[in-house]
Order: structure tokens, then C-alpha cells, then sequence
């Protein structure tokens, strides 16, 4: 039998070490989500494996329960999960790629909180004998280190399509139209939060499974003693809370609360947040 994806304790769960460090759930969970979107699109403009982006962006989310962001940028570990998540899906990517991939990214994103956001990117290309390439290339190195390191080698990672497909032919959705690609969709969103560290595979897909019903207003069986998430072995509590974290994904956020994330990407910025807003224990 394959071994169980390590899942997060209810410890970590109630005070993640950035929460400890002082920085709010909330913006922790923001912070999550746009280091998990910088690696998809990375993984778009590589042209990488969808296999590879999807274990890289468990991997990130992993790391944050026994790592803080006080001590590590969700940019640094976003290149390194990749990085590394490559090499475990037999995918891997050059170096030099990825790092000219997120300083795309990175450049890009500090232009939107710039004095010229009005006015369309332009990209300025690195040296190669710069310093800015060997310092991005230092960071791709240490990350994908200490990402082996505080998650002790264990880097088993359980993708959930094979499940949702069996699922949906089990329920007999399978052929109803856009059930499989809403629910596909779904759980490639939940990518962008913790839930694959926290739940196990067949609740995932519940919930995904859920929320496609609920949006085709599709009926199927939910009177006990005949709940079809019964038949995989899923909790209604647990199914529920899946749900809660991805739809909160789709909740309309003011601009300065955009800006905020998009200025937090490295632990330096991170760090001078915590010193302007929190104060001293």
C-alpha cells in the first residue's frame, strides 16, 4: 500500500510559526495563496508538467506549518518547491529558467505597487553576471535545502485527479455536462490553500464534489442513512471546512489589501511589516 501524506497537527493548525511570530492568519493565508499562484504560473510559462505544479504547491504549503515567513520569503520557497517537486515528478526544469521565470514575476508584481503602475510593464532582463542572478540563484539553492530539511526528507506527495475521476464514475458523473471540469477546477483552487496539509485525498474530492453539485444544482442522495460521501468514507464537518477554505479564495478583496500581499513577498519585507504593525512581546 502507498504511505499517507504527513498531515498537519491540530498544534500547528491552531499557531502556525508565522501566526507565533506575529503575523494575522488572514494575511498568513493571503500570503499562502499568492506564493501557491506564483508557482502555477511559473509552471505556465515553463510549460511544466501539471503534476509537478500541483506537488510543488503542496510542498509550499506544507513547509509554512513548521516554518515562518518571518525567517523565509514565500518567493524563495515557491521556486524551490518547484524546483525541487521536478525533480521528484522526473520533470525537472533548468535552473536558469526558473530563476529568469520569477524575476518575471517578481519584477512584475513590484511594478504593480509602484509609483508607475499606470503604465504598462516593461521587463528588465538580468546579467548573468550580475550579482541579482547569483543572489535568485543562492535563494533557489537554500530553499529547496531547508524545505528537505524541515520536512525531513518526506516529500510523498497524493495528487487527487485518479480519485475524482473514479469518484464521479462511482456517483454517475462522469458524463453530466461540466461536472468533471467544475469539480477539476475546484480542486485545482484548493491548491491555493492548505487543506491538502490538513485532509486527507477522498475529503478533498468531496468537497469538490460537493461544491460542483451545489453550483449545477445537481441532486443527489443527502439523507442519512444514504449520504453519497458516505460511500468514500468522508466527514460532513470535514467536507464543510474544505469548502469554507475554497471558497474564501473567491472573496472580493479591497486594493490595499492586494498591494499589501504583493509587498510582502520576501521575509525582509515581511520582517518590516512585523516591526511597523506588531508590537514587541
Amino acid at each position: 500500500m502507498p504511505a499517507l501524506p504527513p498531515l498537519a497537527s491540530l498544534a500547528q493548525l491552531e499557531n502556525s510559526p508565522s501566526t507565533d511570530d506575529g503575523l494575522p492568519a488572514v494575511l498568513e493565508e493571503d500570503l499562502r495563496a499568492y506564493g501557491c499562484k506564483l508557482i502555477h504560473q511559473a509552471g505556465i510559462l515553463l510549460t511544466q508538467k501539471q503534476v509537478a505544479v500541483a506537488a510543488a504547491q503542496i510542498l509550499f504549503q506544507r513547509f509554512w506549518y513548521v516554518s515562518s515567513m518571518k525567517h523565509f520569503g514565500v518567493g524563495d520557497i515557491g521556486m524551490g518547491a518547484l524546483f525541487l517537486a521536478s525533480k521528484l515528478e522526473e520533470c525537472p526544469i533548468r535552473m536558469r529558467d526558473l530563476i529568469n521565470v520569477y524575476d518575471v514575476l517578481l519584477q512584475r508584481a513590484a511594478h504593480t505597487i509602484g509609483p508607475k503602475a499606470d503604465t504598462p510593464f516593461k521587463y528588465h532582463p538580468m546579467s548573468y553576471f550580475g550579482t541579482a542572478f547569483y543572489d535568485l540563484k543562492e535563494s533557489l539553492v537554500v530553499a529547496e535545502m531547508q524545505i528537505l530539511k524541515r520536512l525531513g526528507f518526506n516529500v510523498h506527495v497524493v495528487l487527487p485527479y485518479g480519485t475524482l475521476i473514479n469518484y464521479l464514475q462511482v456517483l454517475g458523473l462522469i458524463k453530466q455536462e461540466n461536472a468533471c471540469t467544475k469539480a477539476w477546477g475546484y480542486l485545482n483552487d484548493a491548491f491555493q490553500t492548505p487543506v491538502y496539509a490538513l485532509y486527507q485525498i477522498p475529503t478533498i474530492v468531496c468537497a469538490a464534489i460537493l461544491l460542483t453539485i451545489r453550483h449545477l444544482n445537481i441532486s443527489l442522495p443527502s439523507e442519512a442513512p444514504n449520504c453519497w460521501w458516505e460511500l468514500f468514507d468522508a466527514c460532513w464537518e470535514d467536507m464543510w471546512n474544505v469548502c469554507g477554505y475554497i471558497m474564501r479564495l473567491y472573496r472580493e478583496r479591497p486594493e490595499a489589501e492586494q498591494k499589501r500581499v504583493l509587498g510582502l513577498v520576501s521575509k525582509k519585507d515581511v520582517r518590516r511589516w512585523l516591526e511597523d504593525n506588531v508590537p514587541d512581546k
